[in-house]
């Protein structure tokens, strides 16, 4: 990608990055580790964002 974005692609990146992170302690906790990971969790080399 290059080194200079657009505002709307910038905007977007942000978003999918906020959305990555892991499920909350509390879900953890409570489903007694069953839930780790978020439900929009993506690695960035098994799926890519759309354009």
């Amino acid at each position: 990608m290059s080194r200079n974005k657009l505002l709307s692609v910038k905007k977007r990146l942000i978003k999918a990055g906020r959305r990555t992170r892991r499920a909350p302690i509390w879900a953890v906790v409570k489903t007694r580790g069953r839930v780790r990971d978020s439900m929009k969790r993506r690695r960035w080399y098994r799926s890519k964002l759309k354009p």
